[in-house]
C-alpha cells in the first residue's frame, strides 16, 4: 500500500523559513510527478508547487522566488524550502504523489505564520 509521511510543519514568525518534507513508501516505482497542495480554513486547496520525472518544476505566483521544491535521487521524497515566510502563507500543507496512474495523497501538515 502506497503511503505518503509527510514532515516539518510548524509555527514560524513572519520572514522566517521551513522546510517540508514528503516520503513515498510502498511502492517499488517512483513517482511520475510529486508536489504540495495547500488548504487554508474556508478556501480551496490550491497547488502551490509540483516536480515532474524530468525535474521540471512549477510554482504558484504567489511562492515564485520565496519556496524551492526539490527531491532526492530516487525521486521518492520531496521537499519544500520555503522562505520569507508570510501570514498568508498559513494552511495546511498536503503532498502528493502521481503513481501509476493514481494519486496518493499525504495525512496534511500544519504551517502557521504570525505576523
Amino acid at each position: 500500500q502506497v503511503q505518503l509521511v509527510e514532515s516539518g510543519g510548524g509555527l514560524v514568525q513572519a520572514g522566517g523559513s521551513l522546510r517540508l518534507s514528503c516520503a513515498v513508501s510502498g511502492s517499488i516505482f517512483s513517482p511520475n510527478a510529486m508536489g504540495w497542495f495547500r488548504q487554508a480554513p474556508g478556501k480551496q486547496r490550491d497547488l502551490v508547487a509540483r516536480i515532474e520525472d524530468s525535474g521540471r518544476t512549477n510554482y504558484a505566483d504567489s511562492v515564485k522566488g520565496r519556496f524551492t521544491i526539490s527531491r532526492n535521487s530516487d525521486k521518492k521524497t520531496v521537499y519544500l524550502q520555503m522562505n520569507s515566510l508570510r501570514p498568508e502563507d498559513t494552511a495546511v500543507y498536503y503532498c502528493y504523489a502521481d503513481l501509476r496512474g493514481s494519486r496518493h495523497w499525504g495525512q496534511g501538515t500544519q504551517v502557521t505564520v504570525s505576523s
